[in-house]
């Protein structure tokens, strides 16, 4: 019998663990969905955007955590397409990893990266057509399922996971899932008919995944807990089980995404804007928060 608990709490116990302090900085985004930049390719339409905002946080110093389902290795057969597509941000990705700053996270739809060997594969170099060799790119890289942010004066946790642990279909069945959305879901995808199995795409499905979280989190000490997944940014109050969801980077002419900095968690948003003479920006806004960390309580 599928049991969410059991699968976040192996999520908890075997997550990386991350010493951080107030003068640490994190950018958090996920579902990605990274494609081949076919008309299926959802990131393709917001990837200046997610460029752009990644080359500040890269010259800001931030760390770069990605929760899952950066790369969609269900609708795309192997990793290579989805390089080519989008080389750019995997050389920002690898400044970043060079750098120490790249901690990710896998998800149902990059489920396969579970698999360090498949990782090594896959991701450690790629093929440069003009030198004839193979360049390195995310050499000895990990992915994991879950990552612990551990304040190093306050002991305070942060538990951070893609959050499919709670959506049985997709984590129990994502072979099955990922078969579907090939054989039938992508093509239709393109004429604008949604999976209705994915819970970024039903609301039914979605308000259970986030049910069975906010329960575990209320289980185990109302610990702040950080998913992606349905793609519903979320951002409680202190006081409130501490549920947060950075949204995703396939939202209509934005990304959204979790900072963290100075000791305090907000919830922002990059979108294209128009200035005044008519040229076109993209700007950060600030959707939520800062609210300090040490506001939100453990049971």
């Amino acid at each position: 019998m599928f049991s969410a608990k059991k699968k976040l709490d192996k999520a908890y116990a075997t997550a990386k663990v991350i010493d951080f302090d107030n003068a640490s900085k994190f950018i958090l985004f996920s579902d990605c969905h990274r494609g081949d930049n076919s008309f299926a390719d959802d990131f393709a339409n917001n990837r200046n955007i997610y460029f752009h905002a990644l080359k500040h946080y890269y010259a800001e110093g931030f760390q770069y955590c990605e929760l899952g389902d950066g790369d969609e290795l269900w609708e795309n057969l192997s990793f290579s397409a989805i390089f080519n597509a989008h080389k750019n941000v995997y050389m920002l990705m690898r400044a970043f990893h060079k750098a120490k700053r790249l901690h990710m996270i896998w998800g149902n739809h990059d489920m396969v990266y579970r698999n360090p060997a498949y990782v090594k594969k896959h991701l450690s170099t790629f093929f440069d057509p003009k030198t004839g060799e193979n360049i390195e790119l995310f050499k000895d890289i990990n992915y994991h399922e879950g990552i612990i942010l551990k304040h190093r004066s306050t002991g305070q946790k942060l538990f951070l996971t893609h959050g499919h642990q709670a959506d049985w279909w997709n984590y129990t069945f994502w072979k099955w899932s990922r078969l579907l959305v090939r054989l039938l879901w992508k093509p239709l995808n393109v004429m604008g008919i949604a999976d209705p199995t994915s819970p970024a795409k039903n609301y039914t499905e979605l308000i259970k995944v986030e049910r069975k979280t906010k329960r575990w989190i209320s289980q185990n000490s109302n610990i702040i807990t950080v998913v992606g997944h349905t793609h519903r940014p979320r951002f409680p109050k202190p006081g409130d089980i501490p549920f947060f969801n950075d949204g995703s980077c396939v939202h209509p002419r934005s990304i959204t995404g979790i900072e963290i900095e100075n000791g305090a968690i907000s919830l922002i948003k990059w979108q294209i804007s128009t200035k005044d003479d008519g040229t076109l920006q993209i700007v950060k806004v600030l959707l939520e928060g800062p609210v300090k960390l040490s506001d939100y309580k453990t049971l």
